[in-house]
């Protein structure tokens, strides 16, 4: 860095004066959140829109209302508008409006599915359509380019048909990857906000990181994006602590994975595995929660789409662990993930892989050492054996 003057489109620029540009989208997300969360508390009281316990997916004890998601999405939305007003900002209006777009169509699938019920099959359907969305605007339609290194040349048009041909499966499974990443570890009070809360700020410094070092066109997108994503959940989460005093549902944890997944897509934008690779591991723990529900389901014979409580943070909690002990712990291990993430900003592709990769190696140690696949009846009967000390008690 040789430069200490902001200039929107330089390449090098300062985190004093990038932050000194976009701090009132941080500021306008979260004072938004702050105040829209008790009022869609309020509202939902009122409407008997609650999320009333069952003993087994839902093992709270009295009913709690539901609309936090919305409160989320008025956070979000006016972050990225604050974006749009300011003249000195220099976004891609048309694309962040897409992304506002898909937030808001996400946000509905999801809040339809709190307030009535939403077969999973329909509801990824759903999140299908809202990733062509994105694809529509021009997001990952390139992104094959980030682990191929290919350049299609201009004058090859069936070249371009075939480069679109790999980058749109890769799309749709990031996108419908992070929704439901985001959404199956939205199981205890506190849990989902406060981890993408953290990862929010992970995303945040490799954005302003690249927005130093290079020119590229989706750099203030970044910023704007993660910034929006951290006073949304920053605001929303002092309601959402254990006890609870409102739920994020489906409307605001997908809401929240989406936005993860349109980072992680814009990542990609610079073509180099590093930085995709890199926001991949801040999103860690979502993903590997996702990847180990997945496992345990196959092998317990049991279907990958319907919902359990064998999640690590259940597992947690059946071996004797408060709820604000198991939130802690995840935000510890997120915090971890985050920091390896963002090892990209000193380390060469080469060692960043290799460090990456033995980041995976270890929490497939953990998972195998704490038996956090194993068959549940087996499991179940080591707990219950005197001496355990295990509390069932609901969360």
């Amino acid at each position: 860095m040789v430069s200490v003057d902001f200039v929107l489109g330089a390449a090098t620029t300062t985190w004093k004066a990038i932050l000194s540009q976009f701090w009132p989208v941080v500021a306008v997300s979260l004072g938004v959140s702050l105040l829209a969360t008790p009022l869609c508390r309020h509202a939902a009281l009122r409407k008997g829109i609650v999320d009333r316990p069952d003993d087994f997916l839902k093992p709270h004890k009295v009913p709690i209302p539901y609309l936090g998601g919305v409160a989320v999405f008025a956070g979000w939305l006016a972050g990225i508008l604050v974006s749009l007003l300011d003249a000195h900002a220099t976004v891609q209006k048309c694309q962040i409006l897409g992304v506002a777009a898909a937030g808001a169509a996400t946000m509905l699938v999801g809040l339809f599915d709190d307030l009535r019920f939403m077969r999973p099959t329909i509801k990824l359907a759903c999140n299908i359509t809202v990733a062509v969305w994105l694809l529509f605007f021009g997001l990952g339609d390139h992104i094959i380019q980030v682990f191929t290194g290919l350049i299609i040349p201009r004058n090859e048009p069936l070249a371009r048909w075939l480069e679109l041909v790999y980058s749109v499966p890769i799309v749709l499974f990031i996108v419908v990857g992070a929704c439901n990443a985001t959404n199956l570890i939205d199981g205890l009070d506190g849990l989902c906000a406060g981890v993408l809360g953290i990862i929010s700020i992970g995303f945040a410094i490799l954005a302003i990181h690249m927005r130093m070092y290079s020119n590229v066109d989706v750099d203030n997108e970044r910023i704007v994006l993660a910034l929006a994503m951290l006073g949304a959940a920053a605001g929303f989460l002092p309601f959402n602590m254990n006890p609870a005093k409102i739920f994020l549902g489906d409307a605001g944890s997908m809401l929240l994975g989406l936005n993860a997944a349109v980072l992680i897509l814009l990542f990609a934008e610079r073509q180099l595995v590093l930085w995709m690779i890199g926001a991949l591991m801040v999103f860690g723990l979502p993903i590997a929660d996702m990847l180990l529900t997945l496992a345990r389901r196959w092998r317990n014979g049991k279907p990958l789409m319907i919902g359990d409580r064998s999640h690590f943070y259940d597992q947690l909690r059946d071996r004797g662990l408060s709820v604000r002990q198991v939130v802690a712990i995840s935000y510890l291990l997120t915090l971890a993930f985050v920091l390896i993430g963002i090892s990209v900003i000193f380390l060469r592709t080469r060692y960043a892989i290799l460090v990456y990769g033995l980041t995976c190696l270890g929490v497939v140690a953990a998972v195998w050492k704490f038996d956090m696949v194993g068959i549940e009846n087996r499991r179940q009967n080591e707990n219950n054996t005197p001496g355990s000390g295990t509390d069932k008690s609901p969360s």
